[in-house]
């Protein structure tokens, strides 16, 4: 049986970042993901800004679903940087994961260093129970049955550190994911030079750039991240990935254990 996958981010390329392969993984197994921006981005430049702004993170989400090949993506109309866990995004959110009937929610933690992302965390951990409730938003179709909630990794240690319950080795899709977030220009070639990156220029080529995007979004696989990739794949195999993709079981939604957290997830 297919899956039906949403994954809730504060920003659009969020989703790319911490989940892109996996979600190249799932939609070439059949299943039907979807990402979601809770922001529309309008703050994300050091020199656009507005509506311009806006529409153009929205072609640029577009291009990178093509390039994914996932089902749909969305984009909420919440200002970037002011996003709060707010009555009115929580009813939002509870719509999304029931509009799409979603099987598996993949989101950000709670505590990450970015106040949207933080926010977003909030949001999608309230919905986990309330998706079931027909008296709450009651203009979409309750869920039967609470899909899994996943968080996805980050490095943040306080007041808890991530704590990875499976992870999807990566390497076969790593281009695919790089492709993905090649797509979004306007941030990774322009805003994160700017912002995050010690104005550092990008390549002028496009193969050229890529590679460099490749080798600035590669992360280092912590120790709990290998113990998982070998549990998963063996130790031999393990011990070769490069890059992977970690998720924690979020205990708000339904719980469930390593074996169908092992069938939910690509190989």
């Amino acid at each position: 049986m297919s899956l039906r996958v949403i994954a809730i981010g504060a920003h659009p390329d969020d989703c790319e970042y911490y989940c892109g392969g996996t979600a190249v993984k799932l939609a070439a197994r059949g299943d039907a993901v979807k990402f979601v921006s809770l922001t529309n981005g309008d703050a994300g430049h050091h020199r656009l800004s507005g509506a311009a702004l806006v529409e153009r993170r929205k072609r640029e989400a577009e291009e990178a679903k093509r390039r994914l090949g996932i089902a749909a993506y969305e984009i909420l109309d919440f200002h970037d940087g002011l996003l709060e866990p707010s009555l009115e995004a929580r009813l939002e959110v509870i719509r999304l994961i029931r509009d799409w009937r979603a099987d598996l929610v993949l989101t950000h933690r709670p505590n990450d260093y970015h106040p949207d992302h933080r926010a977003a965390g909030q949001l999608v951990q309230d919905s986990a129970y309330l998706v079931l409730v027909p008296n709450v938003c009651p203009s979409v179709p309750v869920l039967r049955r609470n899909p899994v909630y996943l968080y996805l990794e980050d490095d943040f240690r306080k007041p808890a550190p991530f704590e990875p319950h499976i992870a999807v080795a990566v390497d076969d899709v790593w281009q695919r994911k790089v492709d993905g977030l090649d797509a979004h220009e306007s941030q990774m070639y322009e805003w994160l030079p700017w912002a995050d990156w010690n104005e550092e220029v990008p390549p002028a080529g496009p193969e050229e750039r890529k590679k460099w995007l490749a080798a600035k979004m590669a992360r280092p696989l912590t120790d709990a991240v290998r113990r998982r990739l070998a549990e998963r794949y063996g130790p031999e195999t393990a011990a070769g990935v490069a890059h992977a993709e970690a998720f924690e079981l979020c205990e708000y939604g339904r719980r469930t254990g390593i074996e169908e957290l092992d069938r939910l997830l690509p190989r």
